[in-house]
């Protein structure tokens, strides 16, 4: 198979462009997709006002993401059923950027993580993102739920500190030192709002308790004029309209301090995405196209922050919820773009009273949902150790250090311990002993070897070397060790090679070796049962034609007999 660096425009259409070019979209199916949307916009509000207040940005902010972006991925993705918006995941890196580089370097991080995420839709990586080890998926997950879920004490708790800090250790320092500054009115919203929630999700689990919690307590706030803090009064409330589109302007010295994050949010942008769409698929039975959902995801990001929003992904807990409502088509993902639309225009104002304790609780739900401690614990005692400790490192360097580091180190980290699985899979081992007892049998794969093959194998005038796995630098190396314990120099050797799927230079470069190896010993060297790939990186390199077209033998037992007569000319 080859790669193309791009790939085929006719594999970017858009599956809202499919579903109606097909003819198979019905009023019926509209009237599915209308509920859905608004059940779904309903649950989308006070968690994108949540989130982005978490982020360090204000509640219209996250409703403008979730309104631009949401009918932009939805419109133009590659998934029927995605929502997007803001979500747990871009909390941390929202905050940290924002206090690293303020709103302006949000924004122009924000640009160039749509850019990257279309150029990525373009060259075909959309496959590649989902191949991030499971290990490392869940250790940041679990570590971005307990920083959001840290970030959350402050307003749960009615604290008074004058500006967060970003680090988790110090953040907690302040905590510790604001104890005298608990509100004891705000705390009791705060435990009201989780035991809403906890109770519906028992007792009516298809109720919406963020939606609830938040309607109940704003209401109880007003009638007993409770002094907690509220959307009103620490952001001056929701403005009643939306924001006019302004371009950014980037500067090559903000672009090369940004890039960075820009990366980050390009990176958990497409793995928190194509894993929604892939719940999603789960959910359904549908197949999402990954590429096509990358450059929807681009365009989504690239826009939101254009219309004065803040970096989106697909929501998972949210596309559940579309699915559950009973979407049938990316239509559901407009409409709940719409919902929030009339919600901005005609309920803000209402929506300014919700107590930012309710939102706190709200947040800290989802960051145990995130965390899910419980199957963390449950991996850690079970899987092998190699995976638990890359979860380990992944989940304590995602809350001391930052998620840029802790996915790189974690993606590292799994890559050496898969060579490590490889190389103990694979090897070379000596095969004389085996064929011998096969002989016992009068043939090899069911095929007749000569008087000739036989006595040489008991004579050990040819060895027979059976490789596994694929020929990289780990079996190379043994390779290079063979010959040192081959007490007495045989007339032939055999590299039987059926389960080698693919070499490398470093196979390549190893087999030269042991070839010189051979001739300065007076050792004839056959190759049989190679597989395609390895045979043409051979052929390329020109080391067949060096070894010899007669010395490359299709099956065994055609080599051992060969083998045999090599024996026998000397």
């Amino acid at each position: 198979m080859r790669f193309s660096p791009f790939v085929n425009v006719r594999d970017l259409v858009p599956r809202a462009v499919e579903l109606f070019a097909k003819g198979g979209y019905s009023r019926a199916s509209f009237g599915k997709d209308c509920l859905a949307g608004l059940m779904v916009g309903v649950v989308a509000m006070p968690l994108a006002m949540a989130f982005s207040i978490s982020a360090g940005g204000t509640p219209a902010q996250g409703l403008y993401t979730s309104i631009i972006a949401g009918f932009c991925v939805s419109a133009f993705g590659g998934s029927r059923f995605q929502i997007a918006g803001p979500t747990g995941a871009f909390v941390v890196i929202i905050f940290g950027v924002t206090a690293r580089h303020g709103m302006e370097g949000l924004v122009a991080a924000s640009v160039l993580a749509g850019l990257m995420l279309v150029a990525m839709g373009l060259c075909g990586l959309g496959k590649f993102i989902t191949y991030i080890p499971y290990p490392v998926t869940t250790g940041f997950t679990a570590g971005i739920g307990v920083l959001i879920f840290s970030q959350q004490v402050k307003d749960f708790f009615g604290m008074t500190i004058e500006k967060s800090s970003p680090e988790f250790f110090e953040e907690w320092v302040q905590y510790i030192k604001a104890i005298p500054t608990v509100d004891f009115a705000t705390l009791a919203v705060g435990l009201g709002a989780i035991a809403i929630i906890a109770l519906l999700r028992v007792f009516a689990p298809h109720v919406p308790g963020a939606v609830v919690s938040a309607l109940t307590l704003t209401v109880v706030c007003a009638v007993f004029k409770a002094p907690v803090e509220t959307i009103q009064t620490r952001f001056g409330g929701i403005p009643s309209s939306l924001a006019l589109p302004r371009l950014p302007l980037i500067t090559w010295e903000v672009a090369r301090d940004v890039f960075p994050d820009a990366f980050t949010i390009a990176l958990l942008a497409a793995i928190e995405s194509l894993l929604s769409a892939v719940v999603a698929d789960g959910m359904t039975g549908d197949r999402h196209n990954s590429n096509t959902e990358l450059v929807a995801q681009g365009v989504g990001n690239i826009a939101s922050v254009i219309f004065g929003g803040i970096p989106a992904t697909g929501a998972i807990a949210r596309t559940a919820t579309n699915i559950k409502s009973g979407a049938t088509s990316p239509v559901s993902g407009v409409v709940h773009s719409a919902v929030l639309v009339l919600f901005v225009l005609f309920l803000a104002p209402v929506a300014s009273t919700i107590p930012l304790a309710c939102l706190s609780a709200t947040l800290m739900i989802v960051s145990w949902d995130m965390s899910d401690i419980p199957r963390v614990i449950r991996i850690i005692k079970t899987a092998p150790k190699s995976d638990a400790s890359v979860l380990i490192a992944t989940f304590i360097l995602t809350i001391a250090v930052d998620l840029t580091f802790a996915v790189e180190v974690g993606v590292i980290l799994a890559i050496f311990l898969f060579l490590r699985r490889m190389i103990e899979v694979g090897g070379i081992k000596s095969a004389n002993s085996d064929l011998i007892m096969e002989l016992a049998y009068g043939d090899i794969d069911n095929q007749r070897v000569d008087a000739d093959s036989i006595r040489a194998l008991h004579q050990n005038d040819v060895e027979v070397y059976e490789i596994t796995g694929p020929f990289f630098f780990g079996v190379a190396d043994m390779l290079q060790n063979t010959l040192r314990h081959v007490s007495k120099s045989p007339k032939a050797i055999i590299l039987r090679m059926k389960d080698v799927p693919a070499i490398d230079s470093t196979g390549v470069t190893a087999l030269e070796s042991f070839l010189a190896q051979c001739r300065r010993r007076k050792i004839t060297l056959i190759l049989a049962e190679i597989k395609e790939q390895p045979k043409s990186a051979l052929e390329k390199t020109g080391f067949i034609a060096d070894m010899g077209e007669e010395n490359i033998i299709s099956t065994l037992n055609e080599a051992m007999i060969q083998a045999g007569k090599k024996g026998r000319d000397e």
